[in-house]
């Protein structure tokens, strides 16, 4: 298997993040929407931390 469990609610959590970014940024509220499309490489970047560090399986 190619991705594990973790791997799909990091990848998950993500693309959410980035579908409410865009959500925001239709809505005319573009500093809420910079602040959580900042959220994606952070949570990229943990999920990288945690399959290296061999805690996400």
């Amino acid at each position: 298997m190619i991705f594990s469990k973790s791997d799909y609610f990091i990848i998950s959590a993500a693309v959410v993040s980035l579908a409410l970014s865009v959500y925001l940024w239709m809505q005319g509220e573009s500093e809420s929407a910079v602040f959580v499309g900042v959220w994606v490489p952070s949570i990229l970047g943990f999920g990288s931390y945690l399959k290296r560090s061999g805690t996400g399986n």
